[in-house]
């Protein structure tokens, strides 16, 4: 299923195919594929270099990391994120390595690492959901991270539905609503907060 972003000035093919499905096919993902996706993920720019994130990944094929994993996740986002080849933590370094200072921006680049991370899958006919409905405490618990670390963000890496057999009716209206987006007058500002370029 397509759902290319209707937009009034020209975009990549990667930016305009991208979305976030909630109805997957329970397929796993070589590891090939998702190292790959890792590989987009570690060339994104960051402050300094510093490169302050971090992947917590858990396939289809490693029943148990999965079902922890899955189980970290808020209720209504296990009940499609179960049919994903892969579940993803994005996990951010709170300090600076070069001198311990805290990074203010850490969350900001691996925001720009997942970024790449999708826009990987897409080029490679995969999706991405990521989602802030997750428990933060059970995931550090469950996967030792280290208090020098935040968990950012779930996020299910998988093969798009075609039939939608193992999806439900609601997620299924989901899947096939239109995408919205805000428009620029309400994002992009000249001279102060809130004052809309000219002609737009």
């Amino acid at each position: 299923m397509q759902k290319p972003a209707e937009s009034p000035y020209p975009l990549h093919d990667l930016i305009r195919q991208r979305w976030s499905p909630v109805c997957f096919e329970p397929r796993s993902i070589p590891e090939e594929t998702l190292l790959t996706l890792f590989e987009a993920a570690r060339w994104a720019p960051s402050s300094y270099n510093e490169q302050p994130w971090s992947f917590v990944v858990a396939t289809r094929d490693q029943p148990d990391e999965f079902a922890a994993l899955l189980a970290c996740l808020a209720e209504p986002n296990q009940v499609w994120a179960q049919n994903a080849g892969a579940l993803l933590l994005s996990v951010a370094a709170l300090n600076f390595q070069r001198n311990s200072r805290p990074n203010r921006h850490s969350f900001h680049d691996v925001g720009l690492a997942t970024a790449n991370l999708l826009l990987q899958a897409e080029a490679l006919r995969l999706h991405g959901h990521p989602m802030a409905g997750f428990d933060v405490e059970r995931s550090r618990t469950l996967f030792g991270i280290p208090a020098s670390h935040e968990p950012v963000a779930a996020i299910a890496i998988g093969f798009a539905a075609v039939d939608f057999e193992n999806c439900a009716p609601d997620l299924k209206k989901r899947d096939s609503g239109a995408r919205v987006r805000k428009p620029l007058n309400e994002l992009v500002f000249t001279g102060r907060w809130g004052a809309v370029r000219s002609g737009r």
